[in-house]
């Protein structure tokens, strides 16, 4: 498939998906109604995976006119052992997608029929390695809510619509290897609702571009990594960058991350599935990565990406606790209770492996604010853990139009510099919102890769002389920006200047004789 067919029916998946998404929603509110969306397409998802996987199985052994989807639950049950070891899971047939949704319009226990397949799904890795990446996974898709109706009937009726809708969209053949539709139809209804629903949306979602920037930034001259890590990790958007970087191959020992947010942790695990990463390649955990990581036993990574929450609170020097704590002891001091910030970044450098790199979306206020957070960046310094920074356009980002920064870190440095990189003109305008394109991208990645001055984009400044400059790492104190006004010359200018009064006056002259002839001919 050529890349201009496979970009149109792309484009024809988004319109359709949208579509459906806004002539279904009623009084749902988006960032609700996409749990609804999301989940029922990651429903069909796994059944049609689930599908595709037992039929080739059957079809190798020359049974070719096997077909799951019509196989009576008695018979299916023998495979569920096997197929759960590898895939993680188990639908019976009668509970798959497409045997739901045929039946969906005549079942007036729809909504129990959907809610007892979620429970057998999440139900069948009950002991099994797969267990926790299932486990709670469907919570958030309540078939009950009054949110799609006020009664019974009315919730049916919404889920058949939804069932049909998502069943009809061109989502293709898995055993034609088009599943990557899959995620890109979860990926563009994470990047719509998050656009619509403002900051409560926006901050569990990184644009895909950013996230492809951070991705490359960390594995830049590489070829493969033990593991990827994100401590704040939203929708997994990040970590699954590294799929398409590198290869989801390459990743050797699989993707970690964890969620304060449990819908949005849902949404990553589901997120994972849907990319086709199977459930022993990834660990997501829930729970608050400041006080309670989850990770720790698999520490270090070789590449950590995250775009944390942005000044949040957290428990800080209230926690007698955390000065103790490993990752953020080294400082000698804890990030302030009301911005969290650097908090996140000492824990991502404490599990930072000594030949891997980090990537952190920052708040720019962390670059140059005094206090304790001076303290933490003099310790970053000083230790010469900080790799580059780099300045981003603004209005990137959903929810916000802040220009963010990227704060790159390194534990085995060939020199005691910081790169620092203006990429605040790196930015196309498409609707409402700023994008780095693949040649902004590019622009930025090689200024990195070089790490060498040029003049209006990039400087290297020794430690020392950033010390000597009170620790502020903001990119403007070191990138000089380009003057783009116009160059005037002075003596030309007057030169012109003198000449237009001359000929002026010369004018002046000539309409007083003008009007003196006439008023002489009066």
């Amino acid at each position: 498939m050529s890349p201009t067919t496979k970009e149109a029916q792309r484009a024809e998946l988004h319109k359709t998906i949208w579509r459906i998404a806004n002539d279904l929603r009623g009084s749902v509110d988006g960032w609700d109604f996409k749990t609804y969306v999301l989940g029922l397409l990651f429903y069909r998802f796994i059944s049609e995976n689930l599908t595709a996987y037992v039929n080739k199985g059957e079809h190798e052994n020359d049974d070719l006119e096997f077909d799951y989807v019509t196989l009576p639950d008695e018979a299916a049950e023998f495979g569920r052992r096997a197929t759960v070891e590898e895939k993680g899971f188990y639908i019976l047939p009668s509970e798959l997608f497409v045997n739901v949704r045929a039946g969906a319009a005549t079942n007036d226990n729809l909504n129990e029929t959907l809610e007892q397949v979620f429970r057998d799904v999440e139900g069948s890795a009950l002991g099994t390695a797969s267990e926790d990446d299932f486990k709670g996974l469907f919570d958030d898709l309540d078939v009950n809510s009054n949110k799609l109706g006020a009664t019974v009937a009315k919730r049916n009726e919404k889920l058949v619509k939804l069932l049909d809708a998502i069943g009809d969209l061109p989502l293709g053949n898995l055993q034609d290897n088009s599943i990557d539709l899959f995620g890109d139809a979860y990926e563009y209804l994470m990047q719509m609702y998050a656009a619509n629903a403002g900051k409560s949306g926006g901050e569990y979602y990184t644009p895909q571009e950013v996230s492809e920037l951070l991705a490359q930034i960390t594995v830049l001259g590489k070829t493969a990594v033990n593991k990827v890590y994100d401590p704040a990790c939203g929708s997994g958007s990040l970590l699954l960058k590294f799929a398409k970087v590198l290869g989801e191959e390459n990743v050797r020992q699989g993707f970690y991350g964890q969620e304060i947010n449990l819908t949005t942790y849902n949404l990553a695990r589901m997120n994972m599935f849907l990319h086709d990463i199977n459930y022993e390649k990834f660990d997501i955990a829930h729970g608050d990565t400041l006080l309670d990581p989850m990770h720790g036993d698999v520490e270090p990574f070789e590449a950590i990406v995250s775009n944390p929450p942005y000044s949040v609170k957290w428990d800080g020097d209230a926690n007698p606790l955390l000065i103790n704590d490993e990752r953020f002891a080294p400082a000698g001091v804890l990030a302030p209770k009301s911005k969290a910030d650097l908090a996140f970044t000492m824990h991502i450098l404490s599990w930072l492996a000594v030949n891997g790199t980090a990537a952190i979306v920052e708040f720019p206020g962390v670059l140059y604010r005094g206090g304790a957070e001076q303290k933490i960046r003099k310790y970053l310094i000083d230790n010469n853990y900080v790799d580059a920074v780099i300045q981003l356009p603004p209005d990137l980002f959903f929810g916000t139009t802040i220009a963010t920064c990227v704060i790159v870190l390194k534990k085995s440095k060939t020199d005691n510099a910081v790169l620092f990189i203006d990429g605040s003109k790196e930015l196309t305008r498409v609707g409402n919102k700023n994008k780095l394109t693949t040649d902004h991208r590019q622009t930025i990645i090689d200024a990195f890769a070089a790490r060498k001055k040029v003049d209006y984009l990039a400087a290297l400044v020794s430690n020392a002389d950033i010390g000597a400059n009170g620790y502020n790492i903001a990119v403007s104190s070191y990138v000089e920006a380009e003057d783009t006004r116009e160059v005037v010359d002075i003596t030309e200018l007057n030169a012109e200047i003198a000449r237009i009064v001359a000929r002026q006056a010369g004018l002046r002259l000539s309409i007083d004789a003008i009007v003196a002839d006439l008023e002489g001919a009066k």
